[in-house]
């Protein structure tokens, strides 16, 4: 073959093969679909957050009434109708990707059903004053939206199911932080098992036009400001250590915390009573959450949001008891069985650890050790610390601090893996514990190490959160 028909042949296949134009279509519209969806659901939440914050200033006390009133509700509402849409949303999508999933077992984990409960249910929890992020479930609300395209695709176009919830699950993480670098990474760390070869291409060009969609709407501003760094010199060195090994340690040990809670099989006692009496052991971890809000003045309720944004601009005052508190909100609501993030807490809870060990240790530029405790953490609870550190940096707009970031990112995730099994491919083991018995799944996605005993297949539906009388039960753990 010549060199002239090869490249009449290449070019008839990109520009003359109207299938190829209609899957790049399809892609490009699912993608802003899934990206103005996630701009909606970000409005949602802000709102409800907002009118949670007007009830508790108005009377402080009626947390202790609405916020397990609403976890009650949404507990409920969530086991009796759309069980694949509790906890975080990221363990749901890796769950679909995996390859011996059958795909008609792939609506209990991702579907336009499962995105608008998400959609409806977080924005509840938010409005009770849950300790939760909007993050996570943008993942799993994106994928759902972007997985609806498959039936337009032609028969044989090149774009897999597999590229699409991929796609999907990145364009959440791209819209939810204005931040789309951090959604490749993340499609590339955590969401992509094998290579899309001739369309990865295409599939990258959806998350970023994901996130452009959210540009669009919410500005070109950075997710948490910018912070100012001096030019960095060896006094940082001690400081940014000290925040490395304390994430890496807190971040492992919430990791752990989480998994243990979630896994639901112990035989003590509140186990027990989460399997028999999900809704009434959710009202009890709303009154835990109410409780530890009113005790530290409403700061420990929502996302965390303003407070990391106060801490970084130095314009409010946080309590050193603030990073004990938030980690318990935090986990009590995952725990509680609620769609529920932890990403935006993960950064709160790591910016205020940095504040600490700032004032602690009478370092003069706060704001770049709180950056380094937001990226330290989310490192350790997920074990993905490029994802964390492209996120931080592009939040924050902390160019002056790329190798720093990407440092305490690598240590902290480091020392997290010593500590605990990696939180999301774990939950997502989990997740496929909902399959059928019939069906054969292979490796799971979490190794664990050999100090932890491998988990049983636990009577509750642990990766969702929820008890099993909603799916089945599977033949073991993969």
């Amino acid at each position: 073959m010549t060199q002239d028909h090869q490249i009449t042949t290449a070019f008839r296949r990109e520009f003359a093969n109207w299938g190829v134009w209609w899957s790049r279509a399809v892609v490009f519209a699912m993608a802003a679909a899934a990206g103005l969806t996630v701009v909606l659901f970000t409005r949602l939440t802000e709102w409800t957050m907002d009118a949670f914050d007007d009830l508790s200033a108005a009377w402080w006390w009626s947390p202790l009434l609405w916020t397990p009133l609403c976890t009650v509700v949404v507990v409920w509402l969530t086991t009796r109708f759309a069980a694949g849409a509790a906890g975080s949303g990221i363990p749901q999508v890796m769950a679909s990707l995996e390859p011996d999933v059958n795909p008609s077992n792939r609506g209990l984990f991702v579907s336009l059903k499962l995105s608008a409960a998400k959609f409806v249910l977080t924005a509840l929890g938010l409005l009770g004053g849950l300790s939760l992020g909007r993050e996570g479930p943008s993942v799993q609300i994106a994928a759902g939206v972007m997985l609806a395209g498959r039936r337009l695709l032609p028969q044989r176009s090149t774009v897999s199911t597999h590229g699409l919830l991929v796609t999907g699950g990145a364009a959440g993480i791209a819209a939810a932080f204005n931040t789309p670098l951090a959604g490749v990474m993340f499609a590339i760390e955590e969401l992509s098992r094998t290579p899309e070869q001739r369309s990865s291409g295409l599939l990258i060009a959806g998350i970023v036009l994901s996130g452009l969609i959210a540009v669009s709407f919410n500005g070109n501003a950075t997710y948490f400001g910018v912070i100012h760094v001096p030019a960095v010199t060896l006094s940082l060195l001690g400081p940014a250590l000290v925040v490395a090994l304390a994430c890496g340690v807190a971040g492992g040990l919430f990791a752990r915390l989480l998994l243990r809670s979630l896994a639901g099989d112990g035989p003590d006692r509140l186990s027990r009573y989460r399997r028999e009496h999900p809704v009434l052991f959710a009202g009890g971890c709303g009154l835990v959450v109410a409780v530890v809000g009113v005790v530290t003045g409403a700061a420990t309720f929502g996302s965390g949001y303003s407070h990391t944004r106060h801490m970084l601009e130095g314009t409010g005052i946080v309590s050193q008891s603030y990073v004990f508190f938030k980690f318990i909100a935090t986990w009590v609501t995952a725990w509680s069985g609620v769609p529920a993030g932890i990403f935006a807490p993960s950064l709160s809870i790591g910016a205020a650890l940095g504040n600490d060990i700032a004032q602690f240790m009478h370092y003069p530029d706060a704001p770049t050790l709180i950056a380094l405790g937001m990226v330290g953490f989310l490192a350790a609870v997920t074990q993905a610390p490029m994802t964390a550190f492209i996120i931080v940096m592009e939040m924050v707009d902390g160019h002056a601090l790329v190798l720093t970031l990407m440092a305490c990112a690598l240590v902290s995730s480091a020392v997290s893996r010593t500590l605990s099994r990696p939180l999301y491919a774990s939950l997502a083991d989990m997740q496929l514990l909902r399959l059928a018995p019939e069906s054969d799944i292979a490796q799971p996605l979490a190794t664990e190490p050999p100090s932890e005993p491998t988990a049983q297949a636990p009577s509750t539906d642990a990766a969702s959160h929820t008890p099993p009388s909603s799916a089945p039960t599977a033949r073991g753990e993969r």
